[in-house]
């Protein structure tokens, strides 16, 4: 029941299509760099697992990327952040619920919270 045509996957079906709408003046560049992206990355794999290995060997730690640093990014506020209030004594309340002296007075049978 084969028809001898090997089955291709979606993305080089889709290559394909979007070559065949490309003159042929462009379409040898765009294949060559492809071609030059796909082994430039299986060398800088090669690359870094090599040196992976080298440290290993000579009992150093593996060089990592670096990280980025801690106060950047969606949740740094900057010099926006608020600013840092004294700590309050531990006998005092405090949080959201706490309403200080906008809190309502209370009446005489009220029992205190």
């Amino acid at each position: 029941m084969s028809t001898g045509v090997p089955i291709a996957s979606g993305k080089s079906e889709i290559f394909e299509i979007v070559l065949q709408f490309m003159p042929d003046w462009i379409q040898i560049p765009v294949l060559i760099l492809v071609v030059l992206l796909v082994v430039g990355s299986w060398v800088f794999k090669g690359k870094r697992k090599l040196d992976q290995r080298r440290a290993r060997r000579q009992g150093q730690a593996p060089v990592m990327a670096p990280q980025p640093a801690q106060a950047r990014g969606a949740d740094f506020l900057g010099p926006y952040a608020p600013q840092q209030s004294p700590q309050q004594p531990a006998g005092q309340p405090s949080g959201a619920d706490f309403l200080g002296s906008y809190a309502p007075p209370r009446g005489q049978g009220e029992p205190s919270v």
